[in-house]
């Protein structure tokens, strides 16, 4: 395990995003104007916001035509019924509809909603999580790859609930040039056991790490950069972290 320290930096001056806007390009002028600057083995870490944005993955309420099965989800648990329309077309399954929803996503995601939200949404529209946020992720990072000759790693995150345990945290839903886990297998403990099996999900910790600069609200910091962290490349990407359904304890 490495000593160097972690250190995170938010990337100050990240405009609001409009549908179209080019957002490696974005990131890159705020890190210059702010004086900053990318070093290599540097990871971006981006909230799926500023990038659902960019990818007119944006939905206005006006646009929105509620079925049945909506209307009966919503009618039940006192749900928007426009927010629940949005959330089964992005789902491919139901898991709960009692209290909650609990979809799991096209991508496999299992959340609440879908992923589906009103915070940091322009007026009267919905965000939708990014289509793929693993090829969101692997643009992102050619473009900066290109502009700077460096090697980096992006990772999209998006804020989730947790079965277990009461609040929110900041998880990975893509990656590129960094792999998902981080292995342990091998390895010895404190006294001196093999650890036979030890998977470490890297990119959930940064996006973790991340949250107390993105926050939640206004804070308008959407980009993070993580230094410090040798980047592990197990060939997998945000998607392999979804267990399977005969993996999950929930269904």
């Amino acid at each position: 395990m490495s000593t160097k320290p972690l250190q995170l930096f938010g990337i100050p001056g990240i405009p609001k995003i409009e549908q179209g806007d080019d957002l490696s390009k974005i990131i890159l002028e705020a890190i210059r104007e702010s004086q900053m600057e990318l070093i290599d083995g540097d990871i971006i870490i981006i909230a799926h916001s500023v990038v659902s944005k960019a990818e007119s993955r944006v939905v206005h309420r006006d646009t929105i035509t509620v079925s049945d099965r909506a209307r009966t989800i919503a009618a039940a648990n006192g749900f928007d019924p426009l927010l629940v329309e949005l959330a089964l077309q992005e789902s491919k399954r139901v898991l709960r509809s009692r209290g909650v929803l609990i979809t799991e996503t096209h991508g496999g995601l299992v959340c609440n909603f879908s992923g589906v939200d009103r915070s940091n949404a322009p007026v009267d529209c919905f965000l939708l999580l990014p289509e793929d946020p693993d090829a969101s992720a692997s643009q992102i990072l050619d473009t900066l790859k290109a502009e700077t000759g460096l090697n980096l790693a992006v990772i999209i995150s998006d804020t989730q609930g947790r079965p277990w345990r009461i609040g929110s945290l900041n998880i990975a839903i893509g990656c590129a040039g960094i792999g998902a886990f981080r292995h342990n297998r091998g390895k010895r403990d404190l006294y001196g056991r093999i650890l036979k099996r030890s998977t470490v999900c890297q990119i959930d910790e940064l996006a973790a790490a991340a949250e107390p600069l993105m926050g939640q609200a206004d804070d308008a910091v959407p980009v993070v950069i993580a230094r410090g962290y040798e980047i592990v490349k197990d060939g997998k990407v945000g998607r392999d972290i979804h267990r399977t359904a005969a993996e999950d304890l929930f269904r």
